[in-house]
């Protein structure tokens, strides 16, 4: 859960998890669908997924015991080198350097590196391997995280109160602010959509998204990329996806939402149909009250928000 989130964001949904799925085995024996709803809202849903699988293996080949050994725990769904070493280090004592954003940005500013190269990541990557080799090496990479969250954060760091500063070159420098080894940030894309309300006798049809990929295995109004904004297009597109028999009626609102690397622009159309339509893909007919029984992603909340206001 704390990949890519913070702890204060992360801490109810772990507190509700393990209120519903108190082991291993209550993972891996629940509906990938369960999962993803108690997970909805939290984002990048692959780490549920990759969870529910790993839970799996670890019921089906290591006898519901979490594996202990490096090369058995990496090959796990969604675990790589910073979760394999966070965790055993921690767990198991193994004397492995648990490299995240806040461990890599404190140990550049010791070594005094400020570009975010190959050559760079492998020497921070000995240096953490070097210094976790004391007696407690899952104490020292969670106080280093601690520093690196808690007193040298990006820009601004607290130098004078951290205890690393008489063996770091950025505070030596009196510069620190300039060693963050920061990538060049790419120019963030706008994604245009249109979503579909479209109403049978007073249902609404929703459609499940493929497993794999981006929200993956969660439920989402019908939609189709496109800058189309022409009302006779638009309804064009949707009728050849679901057929003649559905008409647009109106627009009804739009909604925007940012990923970690593109931004959604969706605009929200109420369609009507005389009859069942066949879907594409895994498509379901639900009334408007029902949506809280699926997972959807925070886009489609957003959309539900403008029926609930209309």
């Amino acid at each position: 859960m704390l990949q890519q989130t913070q702890v204060k964001t992360a801490i109810p949904y772990y507190i509700n998890w393990l209120k519903n799925f108190k082991s291993v085995e209550d993972v891996a024996h629940t509906d990938i669908n369960v999962l993803l709803k108690a997970w909805e809202g939290l984002g990048y849903y692959s780490r549920c997924r990759n969870f529910h699988q790993a839970c799996k293996i670890v019921v089906e080949k290591h006898g519901g015991k979490i594996p202990t050994s490096f090369d058995d725990f990496i090959a796990l769904p969604g675990v790589g080198n910073y979760i394999a070493s966070a965790v055993l280090s921690i767990a198991c004592n193994a004397k492995l350097p648990a490299i995240d954003v806040n461990l890599k940005r404190v140990y550049s500013r010791m070594l005094g590196l400020k570009n975010d190269t190959k050559h760079n990541n492998m020497r921070i990557q000995k240096y953490g391997f070097n210094l976790v080799q004391g007696p407690r090496p899952g104490d020292f990479n969670q106080a280093v995280m601690d520093i690196g969250s808690q007193i040298c954060h990006p820009s601004k760091p607290l130098c004078n109160i951290c205890p690393n500063y008489k063996y770091c070159k950025a505070y030596a420098s009196k510069k620190p602010d300039q060693f963050t080894l920061k990538k060049k940030s790419k120019k963030i894309e706008t994604k245009k959509m249109i979503a579909a309300l479209i109403m049978i006798d007073g249902k609404c049809i929703i459609e499940k998204r493929d497993e794999e990929g981006l929200l993956g295995g969660l439920w989402e109004f019908p939609t189709i990329e496109t800058q189309a904004t022409n009302s006779e297009k638009i309804n064009a597109l949707f009728q050849n996806r679901f057929g003649k028999q559905i008409k647009l009626e109106e627009k009804m609102g739009s909604a925007k939402h940012s990923y970690s690397h593109f931004k959604v622009d969706i605009d929200f159309y109420l369609f009507t149909a005389s009859k069942k339509l066949k879907s594409e893909a895994p498509s379901k007919l639900i009334k408007i009250d029902e949506f809280d029984n699926y997972a959807f992603s925070k886009i489609n909340h957003k959309l539900k928000g403008i029926i609930n206001n209309d």
